[in-house]
């Protein structure tokens, strides 16, 4: 029951300028999926909830470091989309009901491996941040989970939701750190009832 998230959500995704300007004017076009195996929330197309400034960063991030950028769209001209967005049927990593979905997704992917004779994915520490910037094995089971619901006939998430604490801390010896953030990865396009520009990144 408290798995449907009924609000809106603005959310936003860093992306060259082209990019926003041909998703905003078509009116029917879609930001493409990833499906990467190491994205953070499994395939879907991702935001930064509520947090346009953190989604220009990323934008210009992925210009600066070209081989970061896996997308086949090159930025030049860093940009963000705003959009509007119902979670619906959200796998929400910030409640308990959830977390332990995950926990079972993680059980049933360890046995399909073990009887396979297949190790599990790792979530590898990026050397130069120290951070789990491919996250393979959350992936892996998050895939699991959308597997399994499949193969039972239960309904599909339309969105999954993490919370990611990352960067340094704003201060000595503080529990807040200035990467963090909220991630929400849309799986059924439905669920974005628009795009739009934001009317300015405060701090840009």
């Amino acid at each position: 029951m408290y798995s449907s998230l009924p609000h809106l959500v603005l959310a936003f995704h860093g992306c060259d300028k082209s990019v926003a300007d041909e998703i905003i004017s078509s009116g029917t076009s879609q930001l493409h999926q990833s499906q990467n195996n190491y994205d953070w929330l499994g395939p879907g197309i991702y935001f930064w909830e509520n947090n346009p400034l953190r989604a220009l960063e990323y934008a210009k991030y992925l210009r600066d470091n070209p081989r970061r950028n896996r997308s086949s769209r090159v930025i030049k001209h860093p940009a963000v989309i705003g959009a509007i967005i119902t979670p619906g049927y959200c796998l929400n990593l910030l409640e308990s009901r959830s977390l332990n979905v995950l926990k079972q997704g993680y059980e049933n992917l360890l046995e399909l491996q073990k009887l396979a004779g297949f190790e599990l994915p790792r979530n590898p520490v990026d050397k130069s941040s120290n951070e789990l910037l491919l996250r393979y094995l959350d992936c892996a089971v998050i895939r699991s989970v959308h597997y399994y619901k499949n193969q039972q006939g239960e309904k599909a998430y339309d969105t999954v939701r993490g919370m990611f604490v990352e960067g340094e801390p704003l201060y000595p010896h503080a529990g807040f750190h200035d990467k963090n953030h909220i991630q929400i990865c849309v799986c059924n396009s439905d669920c974005i009832k628009g795009y739009f520009h934001p009317r300015e990144v405060i701090g840009a």
